[in-house]
């Protein structure tokens, strides 16, 4: 069966099997390698790629399904300004290590910057909550996405939100004495 659609802004055609799911048909017959396989269930995360602008799991779409839509991995962001951004970020917050979940995370990541710019870290933890990481324990990529989105907001992310600092009254006074230094 033929399928033919566009991947990173090229159009591509390929004799499939209807059973062979987009991960594969990206990474074989596309040869980009960058989505990732794991669970091959869509339970971690690390095969995220952008179908029509929104995040799904390749490993449970069948790439016949996307007949004459547009796929977007990870190797179409180079240039784009919020990967940029969250790559320095990354960076800068050690949210990154082995890079298995890599290319799925850094999608959501981009997801979550450009549909929820006011998440804080609650909101952040919950759409992050399909993505699996075995690495960093998730701080350092929760306070790379708030450090993108606050920069966005223009303003500097503080060490926790408020509404988890209430549970903790050290925590909470310890933040209000770091914000009059």
């Amino acid at each position: 069966m033929n399928v033919t659609l566009k991947v990173n802004g090229t159009t591509v055609s390929h004799d499939v099997e209807p059973r062979l799911h987009l991960a594969d048909f990206l990474r074989e017959n596309v040869l980009l390698t960058g989505t990732h396989l794991g669970c091959e269930q869509g339970a971690c995360g690390a095969c995220t790629v952008l179908l029509d602008g929104d995040p799904v799991r390749s490993c449970i779409v069948y790439a016949v399904a996307c007949e004459g839509r547009e796929v977007e991995t990870i190797e179409g962001f180079d240039s784009d300004e919020t990967m940029v951004e969250l790559r320095a970020a990354m960076t800068k917050h050690h949210g990154l290590q082995c890079g298995f979940c890599t290319p799925g995370m850094m999608l959501t990541a981009r997801d979550i910057v450009k549909r929820v710019p006011d998440a804080g870290e609650q909101r952040i933890r919950q759409e992050l909550s399909g993505n699996i990481c075995r690495c960093t324990g998730y701080m350092g990529i929760v306070a790379a996405i708030r450090s993108v989105l606050a920069e966005r907001a223009g303003v500097t992310p503080r060490a926790k939100d408020a509404s988890r600092s209430k549970s903790f009254p050290g925590v909470q006074r310890t933040e209000r004495a770091l914000q009059d230094e």
